[in-house]
């Protein structure tokens, strides 16, 4: 273990899983409270689901959504890949001295929004200010709180053959915010994909058997989330990288910069492990909303034991796939 907390700690990779790891979950729980984005608490004659998220994000505007519709979207969809419904919004500003009203103004009107949207109400808030220098403009946390409903998702018996789904292009958001920051120089045509999908889900959950998991690949991407997926439950998966939708600006400046799609950061985006006779089904949901018009079978399990998740090549060979490692764009969310 690090004996300091570094930027790729807080990238969704490797660093990070050995953070929540070591640190958390060895002080405050077990690992099965660690699989999912939100937690499912059993409380007489009901079910509830949890979950809180910090974010910090720069620049706090960015195409296609700002620090404030992302504190919702981010939130609802943590509750929505779980299985929940989500009902509540809890949200603490930490505010630096010097930053403009009108700003903040913006920002809890996007929030306001996208809550009105995605059916949540903000019941509570707290907001602290602090010296100028001692952060960044605007730091948000949120709790978002939803009621889980039995059988909505992730029934996790997995079965060779299921496919794997997600639901439209990938390193959309990552791409967005890096051209947003400016450092490059580059003017490049592109929206992060900043969205939420409960309604999306929803319909999925309520008119669909077999939906085995359900996650978002925020940080970390596409490959780090299948990653923890395959090692948590032992299966073994083959993608193809011939059918992962990837937009040429993102392959275009991914080339530039030397990243690698499958593990940039989306904040719009799902997979979704089905049973393979529902996949079809599935899709045909999925295509009808404007967050899941691409969405695509990108690969399926082909068994249990190891826990590997395998790239297929155009070529036909395989390679390996692990977690992130070390820091490729930190503050993306």
């Amino acid at each position: 273990m690090e004996k300091v907390i570094s930027l790729a700690h807080g990238d969704g990779g490797e660093l990070t899983h050995r953070l929540i790891r070591d640190v958390f979950i060895n002080a405050f729980g077990n690992q099965e409270e660690s699989m999912f984005d939100a937690s499912i608490l059993n409380i007489p004659g009901s079910q509830i689901a949890v979950t809180t998220d910090s974010f910090v994000i720069k620049p706090i505007f960015f195409p296609g959504g700002s620090i404030g519709k992302l504190a919702v979207a981010g939130t609802v969809n943590d509750l929505a890949v779980s299985g929940a419904v989500p009902l509540y919004l809890t949200c603490g500003f930490v505010i630096e001295e010097g930053f403009q009203v009108s700003d903040l103004k913006k920002i809890v009107e996007d929030m306001a929004e996208e809550a009105s949207k995605t059916g949540v109400k903000i019941i509570a808030g707290d907001t602290k200010v602090v010296e100028r220098g001692s952060a960044d403009g605007v730091y948000i946390n949120t709790t978002g709180i939803g009621s889980y409903l039995q059988g909505h998702g992730n029934s996790l018996s997995f079965e060779e053959g299921d496919a794997v789904i997600v639901t439209g292009t990938i390193g959309d958001h990552g791409i967005a915010v890096l051209a947003a920051r400016g450092d490059l120089g580059i003017n490049v045509p592109i929206q992060s994909d900043c969205a939420s999908l409960n309604h999306m889900l929803a319909k999925i959950y309520e008119n669909t058997n077999g939906v085995r998991i359900v996650r978002d690949p925020t940080r970390g991407g596409l490959a780090t989330t299948l990653v923890e997926i395959v090692e948590d439950f032992s299966l073994n998966v083959v993608i193809k990288e011939e059918l992962i939708p990837v937009k040429e600006q993102v392959h275009g400046m991914c080339d530039l910069v030397g990243f690698d799609p499958l593990y940039l950061a989306n904040e719009g985006k799902a997979i979704l492990i089905v049973a393979a006779e529902e996949k079809d089904k599935v899709l045909d949901i999925l295509t009808g909303f404007p967050e899941g018009e691409n969405a695509v079978v990108i690969g399926e399990v082909t068994g249990t034991g190891r826990g590997r998740l395998l790239l297929e090549t155009p070529l036909g060979s395989k390679r390996l796939l692990t977690r992130l490692a070390g820091m490729m764009l930190p503050r993306i969310c």
